[in-house]
């Protein structure tokens, strides 16, 4: 399917002014349990600077800069990011690509993305991105719709996308094209295992994955290996500080030297 930037960034601008409401009611409310169990995830700590990458509106980057986080919202859609820059003032927002982020290396010490890898054309090379711009010992967040692994949800909601989903779009979204999207990039997207293996392929460990709202959606974690030479040295330290102190023993009947 076509996942040119441009042409998916345009569908975004579309609907980017209802974007909230209508995910919440195509989501019978759940994309604010999704968001509320991210943001668990992620941990955000007073201080620490987070990359919220297809951030949207910015509602996602909202509810993690509450805890203190500096925050830095990212999204190739300029409506979107226009939507953002209006609601929330005292976020940083840019417009750019996940394949090629706009940051220097080990810049942040998280990074999360929610329903956005999906859209992205060559979603390794995002995630490889993903890995140069997190700190060492830093951690990695994809929320992600997925495939749920029992036989009759996953029948279920496949009725609920291919047929009910488009009518109700139809009634509440500007651009019900843009759903009819959702619909046929979710089909084709890959299963939980499968993107557990491209986040490990781009270089994270500790991968593991979360079934929400039984498998519908997946919420991906995974952290970048500290480097050994680093962890080598602080050892060494450690090592250097806990041995006893040598002291040397000097005769009762010696007598300092003038």
């Amino acid at each position: 399917m076509n996942k040119r930037p441009d042409d998916v960034a345009g569908m975004f601008d579309g609907v980017a002014k209802h974007y909230d409401r209508t995910n919440t009611v195509l989501s019978a409310g759940n994309a604010l349990l999704w968001r509320a169990a991210t943001v668990r995830a992620v941990a955000p700590a007073a201080g620490e600077r987070i990359l919220d990458i297809a951030a949207g509106t910015g509602t996602s980057s909202a509810a993690l800069h509450r805890n203190g986080a500096r925050v830095v919202g990212l999204d190739f859609s300029p409506g979107m990011v226009e939507q953002a820059l209006k609601r929330h003032k005292k976020i940083e927002f840019i417009q750019g690509n996940a394949e090629k982020l706009p940051f220097g290396d080990n810049e942040f010490d998280a990074v999360t993305i929610s329903f956005g890898l999906r859209n992205v054309n060559d979603p390794r090379a995002a995630l490889s991105e993903m890995y140069r711009v997190v700190k060492p010992g830093g951690r990695l967040v994809v929320t992600e719709f997925s495939k749920p692994p029992v036989a009759i949800v996953r029948a279920g909601y496949f009725t609920y996308l291919n047929r009910i989903m488009p009518i109700i779009a139809d009634r509440t979204s500007s651009n019900p094209e843009a759903y009819a999207y959702l619909a046929e990039s979710i089909r084709e997207w890959p299963d939980q295992g499968e993107l557990s293996r491209w986040i490990r392929a781009a270089g994270f460990t500790r991968v593991a994955y979360r079934n929400l709202t039984a498998g519908i959606v997946a919420m991906h974690r995974g952290h970048k290996p500290v480097d050994q030479s680093v962890l080598a040295s602080v050892a060494k330290r450690k090592d250097l500080a806990t041995r006893p102190i040598k002291t040397i023993k000097t005769p009762k009947d010696a007598k300092p030297k003038p």
